[in-house]
């Protein structure tokens, strides 16, 4: 059994999500709900629980306002919110889960399994990268990833990324210090979550860090070679696209 708050600041939110874990996710039991961030400060305090559902909007304290304010974070985290380009942005570069509202029952199941089978909780390091990222994502970009792998997270600066490239299921990133790592993500995951200006998608197989670039040699499609010496094939279809990236 799973213990739960959930912290939302709207009744018919709140009410949705406990129908929907009763009915779909019976090894969740909900201790308590929380209508704003201060209640769930003493919520938190009171029932310890090993799962929060957190929304994101509410008034007077936000939900990354509200982590921030806990000294020990000893328990999951499942953020809910309707759809914020950057926010949810800042949570994907702390590999945190979220569900966007209406909460589709599927997703939600599937994110309870995620946290049944975690072992631990979110590393403080993890918190603190949301909390930096939260403070930032409507003013600039985000610069601080942290990257699934099987023996769980690291975090980089994704201007230290030379180039990604598809291993199956995985993902293997080269970085500028000729040291590499098999993330547990695809690489589609990546083109979706990485900034457009920095990195470009040549074919299915890579990602490059446009900054990174040493060359262009000129061919059907093309090919790049980066600065860490490797040479890189720029698909046909992508070359106009590539070419437009770098203004040439």
């Amino acid at each position: 059994m799973i213990t739960a708050i959930i912290i939302d600041d709207e009744p018919k939110g709140r009410l949705a999500l406990y129908q929907k874990l009763q009915t779909y996710c019976p090894e969740v039991k909900v201790l308590a709900q929380a209508e704003d961030g201060s209640q769930a400060l003493e919520l938190i305090e009171k029932y310890r629980p090993q799962l929060i559902f957190l929304d994101i909007e509410m008034p007077k304290m936000n939900g990354f306002e509200m982590l921030n304010a806990i000294p020990e974070k000893n328990f999951h985290i499942i953020f809910t919110t309707a759809y914020d380009q950057y926010a949810i942005k800042a949570i994907k570069f702390a590999a945190f889960d979220y569900l966007l509202k209406p909460v589709d029952i599927e997703e939600l199941m599937q994110a309870v399994l995620k946290i049944k089978d975690k072992v631990t909780y979110q590393t403080k390091q993890q918190v603190e990268l949301l909390h930096q990222n939260s403070m930032r994502f409507a003013k600039t970009q985000l610069n601080k990833l942290a990257i699934p792998t099987l023996e769980g997270l690291l975090f980089y600066d994704i201007n230290d990324i030379v180039h990604l490239e598809a291993n199956s299921n995985y993902t293997i990133i080269y970085f500028t210090d000729n040291t590499k790592i098999t993330a547990s993500k695809t690489l589609k995951e990546f083109d979706e979550l990485l900034p457009e200006n920095i990195f470009f998608r040549t074919h299915h197989s890579h990602i490059i860090n446009l900054t990174l670039i040493k060359r262009y040699i000129r061919g059907n499609g093309g090919r790049i070679e980066l600065q860490n010496g490797v040479v890189i094939e720029v698909s046909r279809r992508k070359k106009e696209a590539f070419l437009h990236a770098i203004g040439y």
